[in-house]
């Protein structure tokens, strides 16, 4: 599947803004599945620094700083992307779960510590007791670790209610869990919450997801959304990612940008500025079918 990403966001300000600094998180990675042939980002007015590198997680970001007056600011990032479908293992055929977490301490190669390190709390993702025992449901003993990471994505899809008007960015994951509702990354972190207590590693990704029209309708231009969801590491096999969301196994229509422990470490725009008054923000994104990668 080859895809054309259109990810605009755009700031109105109320007073002028003499200054913003701003870390973007809008390259699609490449990974075992997915290759970005193009990406270009244009902000708008002319940033009077910009530069681009690689963080800890070997995501890409870029960092710019504005230093004449505006009052709008509008960011651009265009990206060409291909995926390949992804052959998964039978849920029966993966290792049993215990055995996952007791080999993950195990291996102190750089490879091992980088997937360790995913094994524990983060700012948006403690360690709750709650989370934890309804993490524990799906995990019975012995069970095949996929096969556990399935039914509790299943279990979220099920027991959690999509409400864009439930939460916001700073909703405390066990508010979250409590009130049954929330977004896509509050439900990420939910997940992340669950698994992490029981040892085993797991990665909040955050990117985009291409999704279709009601039958006979056409699609709408600038209707998908950032998206966020979970990877799980599952032993030989590798990381798995899962939509709790959608409850999905994501392949095709999934487009990975950034992953790190939360939301916090991979946020698709953040910054400051000075002044400006009040301010109005509107982000628009469209995910589009390509047959090829030209264009």
């Amino acid at each position: 599947m080859n895809y054309k990403i259109t990810h605009t966001t755009r700031y109105l300000y109320d007073d002028t803004v003499p200054f913003c600094q701003n870390i973007v998180y809008l390259t699609p990675r490449d990974t075992h599945n997915q290759r970005c042939g193009r990406h270009r980002l244009a902000v708008r007015p002319q940033p009077t620094v910009c530069h681009r590198r690689t963080d800890y997680f070997g995501n890409l970001s870029h960092a710019f700083s504005i230093d004449t007056g505006h009052k709008q600011l509008q960011i651009t990032a265009t990206s060409q992307v291909e995926l390949s479908a992804l052959d998964l293992p039978k849920k029966e055929a993966t290792p049993a779960w215990e055995t996952v977490k007791q080999q993950l301490p195990q291996d102190k190669t750089a490879a091992g510590l980088d997937i360790f390190q995913f094994a524990f709390r983060s700012p948006y993702v403690p360690s709750v007791a709650d989370l934890a025992d309804y993490g524990l449901q799906s995990f019975s003993p012995n069970r095949p670790v996929l096969d556990a990471i399935v039914d509790l994505n299943q279990r979220i899809h099920s027991d959690f209610q999509y409400d864009p008007h439930a939460t916001n960015v700073n909703t405390p994951v066990t508010e979250v869990f409590d009130q049954r509702r929330g977004v896509c990354q509050d439900l990420a972190h939910l997940m992340l919450g669950c698994i992490r207590p029981l040892g085993l590693a797991a990665r909040y990704v955050s990117g985009y997801l291409r999704t279709n029209p009601p039958k006979g309708k056409p699609r709408l231009i600038g209707a998908d959304a950032s998206h966020a969801w979970v990877s799980v590491f599952c032993g030989d096999i590798g990381w798995v990612d899962v939509d709790p969301t959608n409850n999905a196994l994501p392949s095709t229509q999934h487009i990975t940008v950034a992953w790190g422990r939360d939301y916090g470490d991979v946020c698709p725009v953040a910054g400051m500025f000075v002044g400006g008054g009040s301010h109005k923000l509107s982000v628009s994104v469209d995910v589009e079918e390509r047959y090829s990668q030209e264009g």
